[in-house]
């Protein structure tokens, strides 16, 4: 296999490699990829092993010790040893803090004519016609509801008998 990335640290580099894998307080992800760089070091006086032989010291794949000293080479130490950041969230928020202030005054105001109280799904119907959100499930103004402790059935349903709970 022909070498594609080498791998040459600094002295200061070398250094904070071989703090970070005897200080006993490095994760292990970010512990093994420091050892295999020192390990693959080219420069004058240090060990330059194989890849293979890296990756069989280590318990990795060759292509593991590939793909780091690619990272390593094109953007530096930082990124090597650790995790790159996520550019944007996973899932974009699309009902926030506004919008749930809002739910909740639309659900403690007068129910519409022909109805005696609000459900979710007349609430999701009057979101979206209120122009309040674009598409609004019956199951987002539940969650929403729910994380901000408004119960449409808090009153008594005629189910349970509600109890006082005694203080202490």
């Amino acid at each position: 296999m022909a070498i594609r990335y080498r791998v040459t640290l600094s002295e200061e580099e070398r250094k904070r490699l071989t703090k970070m894998t005897r200080d006993g307080k490095t994760p292990a992800k970010r512990f093994l990829n420091a050892r295999a760089l020192l390990l693959c070091d080219a420069d004058e006086g240090a060990p330059n092993w194989q890849v293979g032989d890296v990756a069989e010291a280590l318990g990795v794949t060759s292509r593991t010790i590939e793909h780091l000293k690619k990272r390593f080479v094109e953007d530096g130490l930082e990124v090597a040893i650790g995790r790159k950041q996520r550019e944007k969230p996973p899932v974009e928020t699309r009902y926030d803090g506004a919008f749930d202030a809002r739910l909740v005054q639309l659900a403690c105001s007068e129910t519409p004519p022909g109805h005696d109280r609000w459900t979710v799904r007349l609430l999701s119907e009057k979101v979206v016609e209120l122009n309040i959100a674009p598409t609004c499930s019956a199951m987002a103004v539940c969650r929403s509801l729910k994380k901000t402790n408004f119960s449409l059935t808090g009153a008594n349903t005629g189910r349970y008998r509600r109890t006082k709970t005694q203080a202490l």
